[in-house]
């Protein structure tokens, strides 16, 4: 009875009171994924694909990478999501703690070594390079910036933000990638807390969710975002928004999705794991500007609206076991010498 009592809460919390009404009458229908906000990387297409082509509904949910790991770690006893998307070294974390259980979906085999956990505990779905998300039209005359240095100059005071790298994901992107661009480590995240220090003196702007609305109202003219997102709001949404690759380096990194341990609709769980690596679900992503995790999703059209591959040659990998085992002692390095 806990369970599901749990489990109607969390549908409650995850959609509008219209949507609530909408949804399917029988449970085995419906299937929770934490952090699939509909704003971000286009799930809200996704979503809408899932319940149309499957008949399973998913309500929309808006926590972050680090939320939704909390929340399946407090919920260990009495699971309420059946699947969760989030950042890789979340889904390493997850896996190590034993909230999640091993699904091979459909395509499993296309999934490349090194970007899926050998039993199946989670995997990639796409990927994004982490840059500078330019509203340009609210800069007004200020200047495009074009390097990690450029954020700390005088001129871009209150015009930056960036997502709460202790807890979102991308904010924990965006950490690792001035870090290695201005000579540091996994194992040494120095010169990363000393950039976040300096440009505290700029009065950022540190939301703690997706703020891809904020950027296009220009609300925060620069975010250290995803390239996926500056080209839908670019190509998309009609917004004046450039994707800028720093001049110092940046990286490219994995989203995953895993199936949570005893969850309670397995089977509607994994029906949606596997529609979102099948051609249509992959097809969504690449039109969303991703970089679908099975080779040849991207579409030319889309492909065409990217950056060149030159700029996409200051991007790289890192490794992201390494990454995973250093969050933690770097949030809390960040939450004693910049929060």
């Amino acid at each position: 009875m806990l369970k599901h009592t749990l489990r109607a809460a969390a549908m409650a919390l995850g959609v509008t009171g219209a949507a609530l009404g909408s949804l399917p009458a029988q449970a085995a229908d419906n299937a929770i994924c934490y952090n699939c906000p509909p704003e971000w990387a286009d799930w809200g297409a996704q979503l809408k694909a899932i319940e149309a082509d499957t008949g399973i509904h998913v309500p929309q949910d808006n926590k972050n990478s680090g939320q939704s790991l909390a929340s399946i770690t407090a919920e260990k006893d009495n699971p309420v999501a059946d699947v969760v998307y989030y950042g890789v070294t979340f889904g390493i974390q997850a896996a190590e703690q034993g909230l999640v259980q091993g699904y091979k979906p459909a395509h499993w085999d296309e999934i490349p070594d090194g970007l899926k956990d050998p039993d199946g505990k989670w995997f990639a779905i796409h990927s994004g390079t982490l840059g500078f998300m330019v509203n340009v039209d609210a800069l007004g005359d200020t200047p495009v910036p074009q390097s990690w240095n450029d954020l700390l100059k005088p001129e871009y005071r209150g015009l930056v933000g960036y997502l709460d790298p202790s807890s979102a994901f991308v904010g924990y992107v965006g950490a690792v990638a001035v870090n290695g661009a201005l000579g540091g480590s996994l194992k040494d995240f120095t010169p990363a807390i000393e950039w976040f220090q300096k440009l505290q003196e700029n009065d950022p702007i540190v939301p703690k969710q997706t703020a891809y609305a904020r950027v296009l109202s220009g609300e925060i003219p620069i975010l250290l975002d995803y390239d996926f997102n500056a080209y839908r709001a670019r190509y998309d949404d009609k917004v004046n928004v450039q994707f800028v690759i720093p001049q110092e380096g940046t990286v490219t990194v994995p989203y995953v999705m895993s199936l949570v341990a005893n969850d309670p609709n397995p089977e509607a769980g994994k029906k949606v794991l596997d529609y979102v690596l099948s051609d249509k679900g992959q097809s969504i992503w690449a039109n969303a500007y991703l970089r679908p995790v099975r080779p040849g999703a991207v579409s030319k059209e889309a492909q065409a609206k990217f950056l060149p591959d030159s700029d996409y040659a200051r991007a790289d990998t890192v490794d992201y076991a390494a990454m995973a085992a250093a969050q933690r002692d770097f949030s809390q390095r960040y939450a004693n010498e910049v929060d």
